[in-house]
């Protein structure tokens, strides 16, 4: 996907270097956001509030050419998470933001996340608020279980081995079938491919 406003090849790369520039304080906000809208969610637990932060991340990048937090997301059995989720969290209950209530399922003890304060809403672009609001809506009525299953579709978590960051580039990448079109197309370019490859790899040796 080209950025709207990229007029050379220089200013995607420019670009992408600014979209993983971690900020922790929009992380904080972000976090807070999810939690508040999501009081009356009774699915509102530690995995779903990963698997929200994911897409709002990705989504963002996806949509308005950057993610809204710019933090690094790996691969975990679960799905993909914040890397620094964690930590981050602990200091937001350290510095009562945040309370973590334990909560008895059938499946097992609900870590959910209770906003302690509210939103500082103006760290968000409209669009960034307009996108997240969206995200809520959209998985309202999953499950951490399903949104974790769900992201086990996504080719940045099938392709990256467990605790390998997830580029926010792979947001890019496509996950439907290819057409009977593009399938014979892949077909008549697999031997120029492998006539490249091949000296390539002569090449280096």
């Amino acid at each position: 996907m080209r950025h709207p406003k990229s007029r050379s090849r220089r200013r995607p790369k420019q670009a992408s270097v600014q979209a993983i520039k971690p900020n922790d304080e929009k992380f904080r906000e972000l976090v807070l956001f999810l939690a508040a809208r999501s009081e009356n969610d009774p699915r509102f637990g530690a995995i779903k509030l990963n698997k929200l932060l994911f897409y709002c991340d990705f989504w963002a990048y996806l949509k308005l050419g950057q993610s809204i937090t710019g933090h690094e997301y790996f691969k975990l059995r679960q799905g993909p998470a914040p890397r620094y989720g964690t930590p981050l969290r602990k200091k937001m209950e350290a510095a009562k933001e945040i309370a973590v209530q334990k909560k008895p399922t059938n499946a097992g003890i609900q870590h959910r996340t209770v906003a302690l304060r509210e939103p500082k809403y103006n760290v968000f672009s409209s669009d960034e608020i307009a996108l997240i609001t969206q995200v809520l809506q959209e998985y309202r009525a999953s499950t951490g279980s399903e949104l974790s299953e769900k992201t086990h579709r996504f080719a940045g978590w099938l392709f990256a081995k467990e605790k390998e960051p997830i580029p926010y580039s792979v947001a890019l990448v496509g996950n439907r079938l290819p057409t009977h079109e593009e399938i014979q197309r892949g077909i008549r370019l697999q031997p120029i491919a492998e006539e490249c490859l091949a000296r390539h790899a002569a090449g280096r040796m």
